[in-house]
């Protein structure tokens, strides 16, 4: 059986991890392949700035550095800003995935243009970065958020009535801007995956259980990162960084 382990960018509690596994149903996973899920052990609040970032990709670089010899195939990231993705794909052998670039480009598998569902305004500028990053800005028909704060513990639950009309109308939005594709902007949004699904004249990408997908895909080809592409470290401070998260961990 192979094994995938699923980085969780928050420190959550086991109801939390629920929230995200329950992502796994939606993808319909191999029943030969075991996910496990595992939160960092510290980290920001939140990811708006670039502050959180730094802190994000060194707290999910920590959760994922000993993957491989803890015996995983694969590892993804369970954030749409692939934090971490290019550091742990620099020391690990094992395929890494984020979902964000991943889910756009399969979006142009699908379409000419995507546009991306964001939650909020203040989450913009790391969306806006990550595509001139990954350079789809030129493909981008827009990026549009519904205005509302992520609860990356509880997701969308309970307040979907509330939620759901305002993910459509802005979903609407970057369909009437040319968008060919909607892509989810987060894998907190995962819930509204169905609903968007039903309701739109477009494709709607779920970054979350995409990646779950790919992954397999990636195992059953045996396709891994190049390493010209993510070249390892000359002098590689493993223990610095669990000393620094360790530290970080027991004064939260």
């Amino acid at each position: 059986m192979s094994r995938i382990l699923v980085l969780v960018p928050f420190a959550l509690d086991e109801q939390g991890l629920a929230n995200r596994k329950s992502q796994l149903a939606e993808a319909g996973v191999r029943s030969d392949i075991e996910y496990d899920f595992r939160p960092v052990k510290a980290g920001p609040s939140s990811f708006q700035s670039p502050h959180d970032w730094l802190l994000l990709d060194v707290a999910i670089f920590e959760a994922g550095l000993d993957a491989e010899r803890d015996g995983y195939d694969g590892v993804v990231i369970d954030t749409a800003s692939d934090s971490g993705v290019d550091a742990l794909r620099s020391v690990l052998d094992i395929p890494v995935l984020g979902p964000g670039k991943a889910s756009l480009l399969f979006a142009l598998t699908l379409g000419k243009s995507f546009g991306v569902l964001a939650q909020w305004e203040p989450g913009l500028a790391r969306m806006r970065k990550s595509l001139a990053d990954w350079g789809l800005a030129a493909h981008c028909a827009g990026v549009e958020h519904f205005d509302t704060e992520p609860d990356f513990a509880g997701l969308i639950g309970d307040k979907r009535d509330e939620v759901f009309p305002k993910m459509e109308a802005a979903a609407l939005r970057l369909v009437e801007g040319g968008a060919d594709v909607v892509c989810l902007g987060s894998t907190t949004m995962h819930e509204a995956h169905g609903h968007l699904s039903e309701r739109l004249s477009v494709p709607v990408v779920n970054p979350g259980p995409l990646s779950y997908k790919l992954m397999e895909m990636l195992l059953a080809a045996g396709l891994t990162h190049s390493r010209s592409a993510y070249p390892r470290p000359l002098v590689a401070k493993e223990e610095l960084v669990h000393a620094m998260l360790d530290g970080a961990a027991s004064d939260s």
